[in-house]
């Protein structure tokens, strides 16, 4: 059974080894041990502290497979970003070039550099090992995200939004960063983004293009990756797209992978999930849910059949409970899966 809960100092290895299979493009899980090691201790001080409305904070999960004890992926939510650093971000929009005169009307994309989720709560750093990628393994640690916030909703900005990670090959190239790389930045695109993930953004400021970009100006490659997702980040699109969001136009500044967000309140784990009190036995029920036990700092969360009595409550066998850390008469919440 693969269980979702806070990362622990003892997890440090196990998050290295993720930062490090995790490949070039993934930002925030940068192969830098003082950082991961921050990260650990600024995510363990976040479940332990009293919120009333969200801050710096930030709340680091990992998946932890119950037979062995192995940590197998991890992901993160930053309850907000840009309040510190700048978080940048590029907006495409349209815009038209007409004259009457002539009888020329011209229709344009442009990127215009902006850092429209200031403040709000972000998804990041889901990751799974390769072997652990099947059944409900990537859709429980993806939606365990949207039980805790259910749950604590004060700790969270009023709109979520994820970074998906644009196209790149095995060798860590882009073709929009490319572009960039040629006019403006003349680093490689992996060593830009590692001085994004350790927090270094200020060249960011320093030699990006201040004026809009007129996407035809760019290299037909650098054009046709805009908006664009790994081959490797697909399923956790369709995933966050099951969700309700959706693209709104801002991709990232590196590699032009798309942004896409939703209000917390419309999120269907948060709006559609319902707690209810446990009880203790053994069940016949083959019906899928996704539950957690509505904690913080003991938050846990797994995937198991569970059979819903005619008095309203969660039925689960003592292996679940016991993996929730639930007894009976506690509350959990359950979210039914296909």
């Amino acid at each position: 059974m693969l269980i979702i809960r806070p990362i622990t100092a003892a997890d440090y290895p196990a998050l290295m080894q993720c930062a490090e299979a995790s490949g070039h493009g993934f930002t925030s899980l940068p192969i830098n041990e003082d950082l991961l090691r921050r990260r650990i201790q600024h995510s363990q001080a976040s479940f332990n502290t009293s919120v009333t409305s969200p801050g710096q904070e930030s709340y680091l999960l990992v998946a932890v497979d119950s037979d062995t004890n192995q940590v197998v992926g991890t992901t993160a939510i930053e309850a907000t970003v840009g309040l510190d650093v700048p978080f940048y971000n590029y907006h495409l929009s349209t815009v038209t070039h007409a004259s009457r005169q002539l009888d020329v009307h011209n229709i344009v994309k442009v990127l215009t550099l902006g850092n429209q989720y200031t403040g709000e709560t972000e998804l990041c750093s889901l990751f799974l090992l390769p072997e652990w990628r099947q059944g409900t393994n990537g859709r429980l640690l993806s939606k365990s995200r949207f039980l805790l916030m259910a749950d604590h909703q004060q700790r969270f900005a009023k709109v979520a939004f994820a970074e998906m990670r644009g196209v790149s090959d095995e060798q860590g190239n882009s073709p929009f960063w490319q572009w960039l790389k040629e006019h403006f930045f003349s680093i490689d695109f992996t060593y830009a983004d590692y001085l994004t993930g350790i927090g270094r953004k200020g060249f960011i400021a320093d030699l990006m293009p201040k004026l809009p970009i007129y996407v035809n100006l760019l290299s037909k490659e650098a054009q046709a990756v805009i908006g664009k997702v790994h081959t490797n980040t697909r399923p956790a699109l369709q995933l966050l797209e099951q969700e309700g969001f959706c693209c709104r136009g801002y991709v990232d500044i590196f590699d032009a992978g798309p942004s896409v967000e939703c209000d917390v309140r419309n999120i269907e784990t948060v709006r559609h999930s319902q707690r209810y009190s446990v009880d203790i036995g053994e069940h016949s029920s083959q019906q899928h849910y996704l539950i957690s036990n509505g904690q913080l700092a003991g938050f846990r969360a797994v995937a198991a059949s569970i059979a819903i009595t005619a008095q309203g409550q969660a039925m689960m066998t003592a292996e679940v409970a016991a993996a929730l850390n639930v007894e009976m008469g506690d509350e959990v919440r359950l979210i039914a899966q296909p």
